[in-house]
């Protein structure tokens, strides 16, 4: 059992830093508290009343009040962030002792360790606002949605944006290939398949490759092709608690997966060749994608077919349009993976991915 306490607001804490704090003299009770604290990966600090050291019970970011110590900190300054656990279901009184003490929530164990794990976790993590989120995908196979997907993972690392690119299609080649990483180091898709609940932000980052200043999550060589949705929703959830950008490489299809992938992108970005069957395949796409994305954007890719251009093409798909993607030359000579692309930072392609980046963080600050 979990439930919110409804009282006048204390003080904000604003800026807390530190370690939860754990207030008990329970020892089962604190166990448990200790035990989903290390599946959060937080390290508490632990009191049997009120810290004696000045400011401790201000500064914690959270603060556990275990139930039998409800009556030792009824004097403590009023603050938000203050839970307070029990494990009798049958104790009505603890809703009085919650108001008492100024806890925003009362949390009667077992029925609410995944909700605490979480909030210990986002403690942990020191969570403020979670990562722009973009998709791209193709209006039809060959439209170099996963080129451009790799150029804006590289153009926002390289402007110091901590960067995440996440391969979504299992049957694309692997972006990893693209950036000349398929022999590196680090956890593909297939580890996280049996993920559920919450995934450590952190602990996903560091597991993951590292090539050109940001972290890529493709898929191994092995035979796995799909991951169940719920690890979907979980891995993503961790890359986006992390802040700065997470670009996501989309399969044409929309299943399961697809759907919790597009369920936390913010803007989706189709890339149409300035063709007309290109269009007409684009507005399938775009008709499935749309059912789960707000935010669907086109950019177009030329040579343009006569009486095309990147107006007409967003025209014809009823789309607004975010530019035209340029060719790269550069990257066409030189081979996959030796100058992957977005990598020249004077280039057409960065050139617009960095354009792309400053117009789309306006816009998400502003929101």
């Amino acid at each position: 059992m979990a439930g919110t306490v409804t009282h006048d607001p204390p003080p904000d804490a604003g800026g807390l830093q530190g370690r939860p704090l754990i207030v008990t003299e329970d020892a089962g009770l604190l166990d448990d508290l200790l035990r989903l604290c290390a599946a959060a990966g937080a390290t508490p600090e632990v009191h049997h009343g009120l810290p004696e050291r000045r400011g401790g019970w201000e500064a914690a970011p959270l603060v556990l009040v275990g139930d039998d110590a409800a009556r030792r900190v009824r004097g403590a300054a009023r603050r938000r962030g203050v839970v307070l656990v029990g494990r009798d279901q049958d104790d009505s009184g603890i809703w009085r002792r919650a108001i008492e003490i100024g806890a925003d929530h009362v949390l009667v164990l077992p029925d609410g360790e995944q909700w605490l794990v979480d909030r210990i976790a986002d403690v942990a993590e020191g969570v403020g606002r979670p990562a722009l989120t973009v998709g791209v995908i193709g209006g039809r196979g060959g439209a170099g949605a996963s080129t451009l997907a790799c150029a804006l993972a590289v153009t926002a690392a390289r402007e110091g944006l901590r960067t995440l690119l996440v391969d979504a299609d299992p049957l694309g080649g692997g972006l990893d290939v693209l950036l000349g990483g398929e022999t590196a180091e680090g956890l593909r898709w297939p580890a996280f398949a049996a993920s559920r609940g919450r995934v450590g932000g952190g602990a996903l980052e560091e597991s993951l490759p590292e090539l050109h200043s940001l972290r890529v999550l493709s898929w191994d060589r092995g035979d796995c092709v799909a991951v169940p949705p719920q690890a979907v929703r979980a891995v993503l959830a961790a890359a986006r608690r992390r802040g700065g950008a997470v670009v996501v490489d989309l399969p044409r299809r929309v299943d399961e997966g697809v759907a919790e992938a597009l369920a936390q992108i913010d803007l989706g970005l189709l890339v149409v060749p300035a063709e007309l069957r290109a269009v007409a395949a684009a507005a399938r796409v775009a008709s499935a994608v749309g059912m789960v994305l707000r935010d669907l954007r086109v950019a177009v890719r030329g040579p343009y077919a006569p009486g095309l251009d990147d107006r007409e093409v967003a025209r014809l798909l009823g789309l607004p349009l975010a530019g035209e993607v340029p060719a790269e030359s550069a990257l066409r000579r030189s081979g996959e993976g030796r100058n992957p692309p977005g990598a020249v930072a004077r280039g057409p392609l960065a050139r617009f991915c960095t354009a792309f980046w400053e117009r789309a963080l306006i816009e998400a600050a502003a929101a």
